[in-house]
């Protein structure tokens, strides 16, 4: 109930810094890489890693055949991103997942997903706003954050929703 709480509380604070549409003009700048081929490692740990709807499936878990019934296909808990390139507050977690990513190496893996490419996957978590900040444990359901989070919110949800010790 504490997790509850604490996210619909965030939730409802952190809205206000959350995009909700594509109103403002493309920058040229990315707040991440693009999606690495096929063929790339999209395991390596200490790096926030870009992700597929194909990778999705093999990585976290495969919605076209257990819809009704999360089945998580990770080996450590996960934190996903769900940005586009276009949103404010979406280049003002970036950095934060970045640090986050190299200070929790081997404890967990840190994705993103770029809304504007992967709409399929943006469909299925039903994401209106962004950032949107996915925390799947190994072990119970994800919980889903929207806006753009502080660090310290991060690792606080790293411990309590990831069950993960510094």
């Amino acid at each position: 109930m504490k997790k509850l709480t604490f996210f619909i509380g965030f939730a409802l604070i952190m809205n206000f810094t959350a995009c909700s549409g594509n109103t403002e003009v493309k920058d040229s700048r990315s707040a991440h890489a693009t999606i690495p081929s096929e063929n790339s490692d999209l395991t390596d740990q200490g790096k926030v890693q870009p992700l597929s709807a194909a990778a999705f499936k093999k990585l976290v878990w495969d919605y076209s055949k257990s819809a009704d019934k999360w089945i998580f296909e990770g080996d450590l808990p996960v934190i996903i991103d769900f940005y586009a390139d276009w949103c404010r507050p979406c280049k003002i977690v970036a950095p934060i997942l970045d640090e986050l990513a190299k200070e929790y190496k081997g404890k967990i893996r840190i994705y993103k997903i770029d809304t504007e490419k992967e709409k399929e996957l943006a469909r299925v978590f039903n994401i209106r706003s962004i950032p949107a900040v996915l925390f799947v444990p190994t072990d119970d359901k994800p919980q889903m954050s929207v806006g753009a989070l502080p660090k310290p919110t991060f690792k606080q949800a790293i411990r309590e929703v990831l069950n993960v010790k510094e």
